[in-house]
């Protein structure tokens, strides 16, 4: 554990690996009011997974900023070479510097001298700032697309190819090999372990009858993963085909699969899906499916060798 005191006014900064429970419930209540503020969550879903003080993960680091014993920020930085960091500053208590302090500490932790990649969920002017003053370059845009429409027409599925959906504690190991396999070029999504798969379906948004596979001589080569939450539109969660089965129409038929549930069966006509800006095949597979671009957001990447 570091604790950092700043005599400007920014406060109190600790970084731990693990949050007490009640660091972790002050977290969890500043990223709520951001997210209300904002209109958009500060941190993606596996972060926000990972500030469980009962589930300490292995190479996240934790910055817990205070001012008077108050958590007015957060900042969470995941791996190494780069590492991954997303951050917020209580609604309440921006436009002091302490989002500057609690950037310059992360900058100043361990595994920054490898470089870091920070997220600027939604492009926030405020974070792009930021990126600005300590010389941190865009590398990554991750789009967030929406459609509001009926849903498309079925599309029929490969010949020998059959579906059905996921079954807990049968389907685990499967699906992760296929995802590690389809999504290989992907970090993020090709390294997901037992853990990351477990902690998602103990969500209580998890329903294995929006979770598609697709199964070829009983082998699995491709699923639709959806996902709803309330008062929230639907989501094309992940959608991913086994390497051997592309250019065959296997991914437009799961794509077609998930959105027929969520606007028929669950009465979404508004879904989104995340997709990275070049990834151009996709994009052009989701905007004849009638997405359009909602919001974006931002990874910028700092470098030791730039200004602090």
């Amino acid at each position: 554990m570091r604790i950092s005191e700043n005599t400007s006014g920014a406060g109190r900064v600790e970084r731990v690996e693990a949050l007490t429970p009640g660091q972790a419930g002050e977290v969890r209540e500043l990223l709520a009011a951001a997210a209300r503020a904002d209109g958009r969550e500060a941190v993606s879903e596996a972060g926000r997974l990972r500030i469980r003080p009962d589930s300490p993960r292995e190479g996240v680091r934790h910055l817990v900023q205070s001012v008077d014993g108050a958590v007015v920020g957060y900042a969470q930085v995941e791996g190494a070479g780069p590492g991954t960091v997303e951050l917020t500053v209580a609604p309440a208590e921006r436009g002091r510097g302490l989002g500057g302090e609690l950037v310059r500490e992360v900058l100043a932790g361990p595994g920054a001298d490898a470089g870091l990649d920070f997220w600027a969920h939604g492009g926030l002017p405020a974070a792009r700032h930021l990126a600005g003053v300590h010389g941190a370059v865009l590398v990554r845009e991750l789009r967030q697309m929406r459609r509001t429409a009926p849903a498309p027409d079925a599309v029929p599925l490969p010949a020998g190819v059959e579906l059905r959906t996921f079954e807990p504690g049968r389907d685990e190991a499967s699906w992760l090999a296929l995802n590690a396999l389809a999504f290989a070029h992907h970090p993020e999504q090709g390294s997901w372990t037992q853990r990351d798969l477990a902690e998602r379906i103990a969500e209580p948004w998890f329903d294995p009858k929006g979770f598609f596979l697709a199964e070829r001589d009983g082998r699995l080569v491709g699923f639709h993963w959806t996902k709803t939450q309330p008062d929230g539109p639907g989501e094309v969660y992940v959608v991913g085909v086994d390497p051997a089965e592309q250019g065959n129409g296997l991914g437009k038929a799961l794509t077609a699969v998930g959105l027929r549930h969520l606007v028929l069966d669950r009465g979404l006509p508004t879904v989104m899906l995340y997709v990275d800006a070049d990834n151009a095949a996709a994009v052009r597979v989701y905007e004849r499916l009638g997405f359009t671009v909602h919001e974006v957001d931002l990874m910028y990447r700092w470098e030791p060798s730039g200004p602090r």
